[in-house]
């Protein structure tokens, strides 16, 4: 993207005179139609919500993805080996002991997939939108959101939702800097209602960059975001547009045995090409004794193009009919240099790629009938996803000198050794009638149902052709919320949800099998289901609100991809349907306005996930599981947050304790507990002359500088690690500090 865009944009602001004030709709999470609270726990809600608006989010450091400022509430489990949230590699959210893929997540209504690092159906939040233009993030627990489009929800949704442009013209910029070389600018500029018709518009964009906090990269962005609203009489259209180059150096996945031997601050050879040569031929120096101890370098490389159209009718006075149309195309590359396949007649290694091309197209459509004591909504999800997957290899000709860089898209293969193509289309409808049965009790009834069919096709590699359907045509949820008092409510929702079988040839796909796995596999697997049950009471006074519940999930079909030697030589899974797991729990959240300075929040949980099955591998050896803890799933976790707003003067400490993890399914192996601290410093200027709002900001993250694993399962789970060795752990980042400056007219 051309450079000189910012310098227009930023000139552009320079005559802005006023500041955004734009309200955050969280109408996905069933909340009000605005709101003001930083925090809300989910009022009038049948099952477990949180919303976090605009301001909370705004608190982070720049650049911080929205999923970590999520980790602070009840049953999160949120990890990244960087401090902004923001490396996918990294990134792990878990949800009462649901992982990543198992979640639901949309962007105004449009499906984000399963936000899995190999995407096949969606993008990272990071990518689909600029952290700042994001005015609310809420969080369903459990059954999670009916309506949401998402065949992966199993243990919850997370529904984003973009700030509308404001009302009067407006800019921000800002600028921030860092540890690491840390340096990001963003400016959006709204041109406010304009041309008699109400138009209103914003353009965004932002250019960021790091380098790593170890070894040699660096990991940077550019995004620029575009959204229109038109009013048409009662009738709203919106359009928006999102495009995102994003390029990320990895770190070296490492093992227990490897910390303990090399150290946490151990990275891939990077720069050092000499020595990622002499290593390919197996002369190792220092303290490496393998090739897996460090490679040559990797990356993650995506581009995307995200855009929709949305238009939201009144039909009369008790009908509400809202339509989005949006299409994301995806070229995506996840490069490894190799020391396993050399360069014929050049270097003793390659480049390996796991290439991504995503084109989908899709629907969201959903009518609302308010009917006095009944409002019910109904609506339907299309999609046609065409995703093409290969595992390629390109040659390095340079003996002393590189000739590629893993910061650019490959060109001109050694070789293809596999490349799918899978087309997946699906059919999601739901309906569900919200009954006021008296004043105080209100209920929830509906059901959703999914078809999704994935077609395969062999373009080279092993012959895994083939059709695999997923359809489940009754998924119930049923819920209420009763008003115990004014200030007091109880809620209850059970709910059963499935995961649709995917299409990719990695993950927990069937077509992430061997052949011979595919074939057995094929016309038997089933899809991993989900029956929740919670029961909690809200509360709230003058100066606190609070929430306590209780749950019990039972997870049948539960399907494990089970890692097969060195994640980078790239063998097929072996995938394991290891039958039911049970998870029981308990979670509360507390948020105190101590007086009109001071706030206090806390939130803690404790869960038990546990599989209630043995299973047997492809040589029909039993794998003893039953009872051991489900991977990735820590018993305790909890949060303390002490804030302060004087004046223009703000403050926040915040401590998170997370328990201790296993990354092993028979729990043999696991990474102990530990504590962070993170501190934010600030102060607000108003009103100076054309400026009017100046934040100064100091961000602080690991306080500590706590020596913790925050990652588990990078390079994938094992059934066992007895030695320590298996390569599938990122050591969390040290203390960092960043400062920004951030300017409102």
């Amino acid at each position: 993207m051309n450079k000189t865009l910012l310098a227009l944009l930023i000139a552009a602001a320079s005559g802005a005179v006023n500041a955004q004030t734009t309200a955050i709709n969280t109408s996905a999470a069933g909340a009000a139609a605005q709101v003001e609270e930083t925090m809300v726990f989910g009022r009038g809600e049948t099952r477990q919500v949180h919303v976090l608006g605009a301001a909370e989010l705004a608190e982070y450091p720049a650049g911080t993805s929205p999923l970590k400022a999520v980790e602070k509430l009840p049953g999160v489990n949120f990890q990244s080996a960087d401090p902004y949230g923001a490396y996918e590699w990294s990134t792990r959210i878990v949800v009462r002991g649901f992982g990543q893929n198992q979640l639901g997540f949309t962007l105004d209504d449009v499906p984000l997939g399963d936000m899995s690092y190999g995407n096949h159906n969606g993008l990272h939040i990071s990518r689909a939108i600029i952290s700042e233009n994001i005015g609310a993030v809420a969080l369903s627990q459990g059954a999670g959101s009916l309506a949401a489009a998402s065949t992966s929800n199993l243990g919850g949704t997370l529904e984003f939702t973009s700030l509308d442009p404001a009302t009067e013209f407006a800019a921000h910029v800002d600028g921030s800097v860092g540890s690491d070389s840390a340096q990001r600018a963003f400016v959006r500029v709204d041109s406010g209602e304009f041309g008699g018709a109400g138009t209103r518009l914003f353009l965004s964009y932002v250019d960021q960059t790091t380098d790593k906090w170890k070894g040699d990269g660096e990991q940077q962005q550019e995004a620029l975001n575009f959204k229109i609203v038109q009013s048409i009489g009662e009738a709203k259209l919106t359009g928006f547009y999102s495009y995102s180059d994003r390029v990320e150096n990895d770190y070296q996945d490492m093992s227990l045995e490897m910390i303990d031997r090399l150290g946490r601050d151990w990275d891939n050879y990077g720069a050092d090409y000499a020595r990622a040569v002499a290593a390919a031929q197996g002369n190792f120096t220092g303290k490496v004794n393998s090739l897996d101890d460090a490679y040559w370098d990797a990356a993650g490389l995506r581009e995307d193009n995200v855009g929709y159209i949305a238009l939201d009718l009144p039909l009369g006075s008790v009908t509400d009919w809202k339509t989005t149309i949006y299409q994301h195309t995806n070229e995506g590359q996840g490069l490894w240099g190799t020391p396993y396949v050399p360069t014929p007649n050049g270097a003793p290694l390659s480049i390996r790629t796991t290439e991504y091309d995503i084109d989908r197209t899709g629907v969201v459509s959903g009518l609302t009938f308010d009917l006095g004591d009944h409002s019910v909504n109904a609506g339907l999800w299309i999609e046609t996803n065409d995703f093409n997957q290969a595992r390629r290899f390109y040659g390095e000709t340079g003996l002393v000198k590189p000739t590629r860089s893993f910061t650019e898209f490959q060109r001109n293969p050694l070789l293809t050794q596999w490349e799918y193509e899978f087309t997946t289309d699906t059919l999601q409808l739901h309906i569900q009638d919200s009954w006021q049965a008296t004043d105080a009790l209100r209920i929830e009834l509906g059901v959703k149902s999914m078809e999704v069919e994935v077609d395969a096709g062999t373009v080279v590699g092993d012959n895994k052709t083939g059709s695999i359907e997923t359809s489940e045509n009754f998924l119930p949820q049923l819920g209420f919320v009763y008003d115990l008092t004014d200030k007091q409510e109880i809620y209850s929702t059970l709910g059963k949800n499935a995961r649709a079988l995917i299409g990719s040839a990695t993950g927990t796909s069937p077509f992430s099998a061997t052949q011979a796995g595919f074939e057995e596999i094929r016309d038997s697997i089933q899809p991993e289901t989900a029956t929740s049950l919670e029961l909690g009471w809200r509360f709230r006074g003058d100066s606190f609100e609070g929430v306590m519940t209780a749950y019990y999930v039972e997870f049948d079909d539960r399907l494990l991809a089970i890692q097969q030697g060195s994640a980078i030589i790239g063998s097929f899974n072996a995938l394991a349907n290891v039958g039911a797991v049970e998870a029981i729990g308990l979670e509360a959240g507390l948020n105190w306005q101590i007086n009109d300075n001071w706030y206090w929040y806390n939130s803690a949980s404790l869960n038990d996930s546990t599989y209630s099955d043995d299973y047997f591998t492809e040589g029909n050896t039993r794998v003893a599981l039953s009872g051991k803890t489900v991977v990735d799933s820590p018993e305790l976790m909890f949060n303390s947050e002490l804030g302060l707003e004087m004046g223009g003067a703000f403050a926040k400490l915040h401590f998170k304790h997370t328990g201790e993890r296993y990354y092993t399914y028979t729990n043999d192996g696991s990474v102990d507990a530990y504590n962070l601290l993170n501190l934010s410093l600030g102060y607000r200027f108003e009103d100076l002359g054309a400026l009017k709002q100046l934040t100064a900001q100091l961000d602080i993250t690991n306080l500590t500088d706590e020596d913790y694993i925050s990652t588990v399962g990078s390079g994938g789970f094992s059934n066992t690690d007895p030695n320590g060795t298996a390569q599938t752990l990122l050591p969390g980042a040290p203390q960092q500090a960043f400062f920004s400056l951030k300017a409102m007219f």
